[in-house]
């Protein structure tokens, strides 16, 4: 599935195909909750890093996470004007890129259940709304983002 995204005031703008649409995954610690916001989650999806095309990428920041004392090899990368975050990128994994479903602009399928992640760093004021057929895991789940969209058939071309 071709995703396109953007910021906030426009400066940026993305594409990428995506085999792995579903924004099923929540994850509540605390660099995705500081750095994009979020009462207490963000979304990452999956993209094919070979397809990512950006216009307006002179307008584009990348932020290192520092986690536990050592700078993460992990790119997050923003827009400097508007602060929106837009993906991750990790050379650890250099076929990905993993864009924040805040800044899809192509309408996204709902999953039929979701993942709340890293719950043992999650701010004492958020409140999980799990579902009954949600999963809730402390840290991460032992299953990847293709092993969740093949396990249910929901695999994008």
């Amino acid at each position: 599935m071709l995703l396109k995204g953007s910021c906030h005031c426009g400066e940026v703008r993305f594409s990428v195909e995506s085999p792995h649409p579903y924004p099923y995954q929540r994850c509540y610690c605390s660099i995705c909750r500081k750095t994009a916001g979020g009462g207490g989650y963000a979304i990452n999806l999956s993209g094919l890093a070979e397809t990512l095309q950006v216009e307006g990428d002179e307008h584009q920041g990348v932020y290192h996470a520092v986690i536990d004392g050592e700078r993460s090899s992990g790119e997050r990368h923003f827009c400097k004007h508007c602060a929106s975050a837009l993906w991750v990128y990790d050379p650890d994994w250099p076929d990905l890129i993993h864009p924040f479903a805040s800044a899809i602009d192509t309408e996204l399928p709902v999953p039929p259940e979701r993942v709340h992640l890293l719950l043992d760093s999650k701010a004492d004021w958020v409140e999980v709304e799990a579902k009954d057929n949600d999963k809730c895991f402390a840290g991460y789940p032992e299953e990847s983002i293709a092993e969740w969209h093949q396990r249910r058939g929901l695999e994008s071309n």
